[in-house]
């Protein structure tokens, strides 16, 4: 008996969000979306009973755009789990080894049920050791006290709330998939996102530090916020590097730009309709084929490598150097540093002394971060097609089912997956990389707010393809014959 047969009983009985019977109209998915969007605010602001916030860690810091969530709140895991999940599916099924046909409804909701199970080890797997091992999220003693519990009680009850959280976000993705537009994963990481840059852009502090843009310049302006002379050195550095955020500012809308140039960037394969005469139309295979969604599993990557570091430091007194050297929970040297992404200009802009590095060292370390990320976005971006029904054999079928055809080629499925195959594997690779490298780019010039480059990529796409989508729902709704032509 093979594992299918034996993990089948459990994987089909898995809980899941019921499917909508028939079309939902548009209005009904904007109010659900919409709901869950209020909710994950909502939980974001429920903090963990039991914690002591003083001295908590965010480990996940530095990734927090990317993974969504807040630190120390029931959503402390964000979505990682989803997508450590989805990795690991992903690499089995690139090497084969689950065995699954993604076509056949059977193999359909075993996949379905793996992914959940897996989503809640992965829960278990990060949340324990953050609760339990390493002191990052420690509990209250003055509440173990009144409680009469202990800490080891107030520490189980911190881990059950994040288990619950982790399990609700799950849910809450999937309802936005069925019932909502979009993904529920992409509204998340828009919704964090979208705050940091709101906050970067207008908050305000007495005109501080850590002031936004448009009030900081208001007070440079009025002669509030103290800068150096703009024809100096120092006053350049600081309208450009320092409170002036300029640099930030040009990257952010420069990213911007790009992102939404590339997203309209495609070729287009001819279609015509092999029974109705004159029906015509385009099937668009964009230079972004397979979305930035892939650079999250990237970067999520990178957050669990570095988690590891985090919990060996903690965990292990005598961890050798070479493997992972920390001052203040930030990895100087070792093996970890190396491969901790740059996040931020002061990671690498030695000769403007941002940073006492050795430059040799910053050299090879942005050296590994750009080979990680081109290379994984690339090798990301070809597992999320293959498994997302976009490869060409897949894009072949559906065309043949639509009852489409490429002019001037026989009406086969063979002969349109041959075509397709000149197009989808090249610029996969290349979009991966793309993506890959205005990451990496955006987090070394640094952006308004300090989102990371990868969020700002992921929230500008995400944003953009919502949009699309919701285009489309609108167009449906007003030719319903469309929506029966292309299916509900």
């Amino acid at each position: 008996m093979g594992w299918k047969e034996a993990a089948e009983p459990v994987l089909t009985r898995m809980p899941a969000v019921a499917r909508p019977e028939g079309h939902v109209p548009f209005r009904r998915k904007l109010a659900w979306t919409a709901g869950i969007l209020v909710m994950y605010f909502f939980l974001t602001n429920v903090t963990l009973f039991g914690l002591d916030t003083t001295s908590s860690t965010d480990l996940f810091g530095q990734f927090r755009s990317i993974l969504a969530g807040q630190q120390g709140s029931i959503l402390q895991l964000g979505i990682g789990p989803i997508v450590t999940a989805s990795i690991v599916l992903q690499l089995l099924g690139g090497a084969d080894l689950l065995g699954l046909d993604t076509d056949d409804p059977r193999d359909q909701v075993l996949y379905q049920g793996l992914q959940k199970l897996l989503v809640v080890v992965m829960i278990c797997l990060t949340g324990l050791p953050m609760v339990f091992a390493g002191g990052f999220l420690p509990a209250d003693q003055s509440i173990a006290q009144s409680l009469g519990i202990g800490v080891g009680g107030v520490k189980t009850l911190i881990f059950a709330q994040m288990f619950v959280g982790g399990i609700l976000i799950l849910f809450m993705d999937e309802i936005v998939s069925k019932w909502g537009v979009g993904s529920g994963v992409g509204l998340f990481i828009i919704a964090g996102v979208s705050q940091q840059l709101v906050a970067g852009l207008f908050s305000w502090e007495a005109l501080g530090g850590n002031s936004g843009f448009f009030p900081t310049w208001v007070g440079i302006l009025t002669g509030a916020t103290d800068i150096g002379s703009p024809l100096s050195p120092g006053g350049l550095s600081d309208i450009f590097l320092g409170q002036g955020q300029l640099l930030a500012l040009i990257t952010t809308v420069l990213i911007f730009a790009i992102v939404v140039y590339a997203e309209s960037v495609r070729v287009e394969i001819p279609l015509s309709h092999a029974r109705v005469k004159g029906a015509r139309g385009r099937f668009p295979v964009k230079l972004i084929y397979a979305s930035v969604l892939p650079m999250i599993l990237v970067r999520a990557l990178q957050a669990n490598i570095q988690f590891l570091g985090q919990f060996l430091n903690s965990s292990w007194s005598g961890m050798p150097a070479w493997l992972g050297a920390y001052n203040g929970g930030q990895v100087t040297g070792g093996l970890f540093y190396y491969l901790a992404p740059i996040q931020s200009r002061a990671d690498w802009m030695w000769f403007l002394g941002f940073t006492s590095a050795d430059p040799a060292q910053i050299i090879v370390r942005v050296l590994i971060d750009l080979t990680f990320m081109i290379v994984g976005g690339a090798v990301f971006a070809i597992f999320w097609v293959e498994t997302t029904g976009m490869g060409p054999e897949s894009t072949a079928k559906q065309i043949q089912n639509s009852g489409m055809q490429i002019p001037g080629f026989r009406r086969n499925p063979q002969v349109i997956e041959k075509v397709m195959e000149r197009y989808i594997p090249q610029v996969t690779v290349i979009g991966g990389a793309l993506v890959g490298l205005l990451a990496v780019m955006a987090n070394m010039l640094g952006t308004i707010g300090q989102v990371s480059g990868t969020g700002l990529l992921l929230t500008v796409s995400i944003t953009y393809k919502l949009y699309e989508e919701i285009a489309e729902e609108q167009l449906m709704e007003m030719h319903p014959m469309m929506r029966q032509m292309f299916g509900d």
